[in-house]
């Protein structure tokens, strides 16, 4: 089913949940189907019928009443609102300016909803082992998780500290600038932080990065902002033409930029070949 309607905001879940209940209720009532055909228009509207803005009428009209819903109508409709069985909203959104649309399901959609639903329960119940609150169980494993997550944040902090130190004795100079291209196992907002972190203690300096996990290559790349203007250097211009070495591309800022591929094993000839630019 598909609706739409004059609104000026997205409708909430609260707003949603009272429409299903509103509408869920009058198919409980079991409403019969009141129909009357070729009657006058003026007579249905006279009645309570509504029309739709925008529709043309003729002079005589079918007129469609469930309870006290009356309108003008030329569809296909139930002998009883029972034979719809259950209404279950699936989406709400925008269609156009001040133009919302509501889809839903009826009938033996309904019903294969809730079969699926039910089947989908099971399954996280039996991944829960048979957890007698899973919404609990999955608040409680969502608290664990960015607890870990945070704990290796801050491990990864303490590792890019420790290879800083170790890095900073790497640097080379080459044609008046600190250069360094290496390969390290770090995640791509660690190699971020550590090239800032290095730009901000040695001048005129020129890094480029490489990293593998889960069978990607990343590339990331810092240059100076002074050195980057003197030199009329440009870093996402160089993770552009160096993604070619791990078969993807990248881009960024003049002074830092990454790129992301999909053969790991270029990374060495990326981290040779950025030696060009100096």
């Amino acid at each position: 089913l598909r609706f739409d309607f004059s609104h000026f905001s997205k409708v909430t879940d609260k707003e949603l949940q009272q429409v299903e209940e509103f509408v869920n209720a009058r198919i409980r009532e079991g409403l019969s189907l009141e129909e009357s055909r070729k009657i006058p228009y003026q007579q249905a509207i006279d009645g309570g019928a509504i029309a739709l803005f925008g529709e043309k009428y003729s002079d005589e009209v079918r007129a469609i009443k469930f309870g006290k819903s009356i309108e003008l109508c030329g569809g296909t409709h139930v002998d009883c609102t029972q034979d719809i069985w259950h209404f279950i909203i699936t989406s709400e959104g925008a269609v156009a300016s001040g133009i919302r649309r509501i889809e839903a399901i009826t009938g033996d959609a309904a019903k294969q909803y809730f079969i699926e639903r039910s089947e989908s329960l099971k399954t996280i119940q039996k991944t829960l082992n048979n957890a007698r609150d899973p919404v609990s169980s999955i608040e409680k494993l969502q608290e664990e998780n960015n607890a870990l997550k945070k704990q290796i944040r801050h491990l990864m902090k303490d590792k890019t500290k420790n290879i800083k130190g170790e890095l900073k004795a790497e640097v080379t100079e080459i044609n008046g600038i600190n250069f360094l291209a290496k390969q390290l196992d770090l995640d791509a907002s660690g190699l971020k932080d550590l090239a800032f972190e290095l730009g901000g203690e040695i001048e005129n300096l020129f890094i480029l990065f490489g990293s593998k996990a889960n069978g990607k290559a990343t590339l990331t790349c810092y240059i100076s902002k002074d050195l980057a203007n003197q030199k009329n250097l440009n870093a996402g211009q160089i993770v552009r033409e160096l993604g070619k070495f791990i078969e993807g591309s990248g881009g960024g800022q003049p002074f830092f930029a990454t790129a992301g591929g999909k053969k790991p094993e270029g990374i060495g000839e990326a981290l040779e070949a950025v030696k060009k630019y100096l």
